[in-house]
């Protein structure tokens, strides 16, 4: 990959960690309950870390002159997200596992009541939910090894979506040989 493409990549990671470090801060600072909000959890903040993977394969594309191979695409898409995600899972270890652990906890209680509330408005069975909730007692979301797990299970879901990107971006030169 060239230079300048691995360089535009890394910019917009550094960007989108940026971002999504600067939510968990402010969301800290002002409300932490977003942090456990299912609509940002799982639609705003993959949908900004997609938006950003597009936009640097799109920049990356402008800067090869409107030809780009599908490694060159994913490439420019997965670096970006990795980036960002590393950036952001970093601030969340920072955060809640040095400077406030304290909130670390705080948020695993709210995230277990609005588990046990989403349960019981399914319909769960109380014993089912019960070992649901002794599980999730037993875990630590904010640790270091639970961050690097996260970590590999969204580079996963966006290395799929990179693929599809990639593959509708990718453009072969025809003066190529």
């Amino acid at each position: 990959m060239e230079k300048s493409l691995k360089s535009s990549s890394l910019n917009y990671g550094m960007y989108l960690g940026l971002i999504l470090s600067a939510f968990t801060i402010i969301a800290y600072a002002l409300n932490i309950e977003l942090l456990v909000n299912f609509w940002i959890m799982l639609l705003l903040l993959p949908l900004v870390a997609i938006v950003f993977g597009i936009i640097s394969t799109a920049k990356a594309k402008s800067i090869l002159g409107g030809f780009m191979s599908f490694k060159q695409a994913f490439s420019s898409y997965f670096i970006t997200v990795a980036i960002g995600m590393i950036i952001s899972s970093l601030v969340s270890i920072v955060l809640f596992g040095f400077i406030d652990p304290d909130a670390a906890t705080m948020l695993q209680e709210i995230g277990m009541e609005k588990a046990r509330a989403f349960m019981e408005s399914m319909g769960a069975p109380e014993s089912e939910i019960n070992k649901a909730m002794a599980k999730a007692a037993e875990e630590d979301a904010m640790s270091i090894s639970s961050q690097l797990y996260n970590i590999a299970k969204g580079l996963i879901f966006y290395a799929v979506i990179g693929l599809i990107v990639a593959l509708i971006m990718k453009k072969k030169d025809p003066d190529a040989a």
